[in-house]
């Protein structure tokens, strides 16, 4: 299978799966527990996102500055810091973290 194919076949089960949705009766999807499913499952992808992209490197998990700049982000908006701030003090932290030579 070549990567177009795939990106082909991803493409048309997205499609099918979207479709699905428009056909299921409303009163399935107002029930508690697709709802909570929904809420739980668009945080899980966020995070798995997040993870692949600060710890990712190819096929290889790699721990640098970029680690620690997202652990002083989530502190920052855990406290509730302006989102400016979170972003400045997490590129900040890798900069620095690069600087000294502690990860590249």
């Amino acid at each position: 299978m070549t990567l177009w194919t795939a990106v082909l076949a991803a493409s048309v089960l997205c499609l099918a799966l979207k479709a699905v949705g428009y056909l299921l009766p409303q009163s399935w999807l107002d029930a508690p527990r697709p709802a909570r499913i929904a809420d739980l499952l668009t945080v899980a992808l966020l995070s798995a996102l997040v993870v692949v992209q600060a710890l990712g490197v190819g096929t290889a998990i790699l721990v640098d500055a970029r680690v620690p700049a997202v652990i002083v982000a989530a502190v920052l908006l855990w406290v509730r810091a302006p989102f400016l701030v979170v972003v400045a003090a997490a590129a900040a932290t890798a900069a620095l973290l690069r600087a000294l030579g502690w990860a590249t």
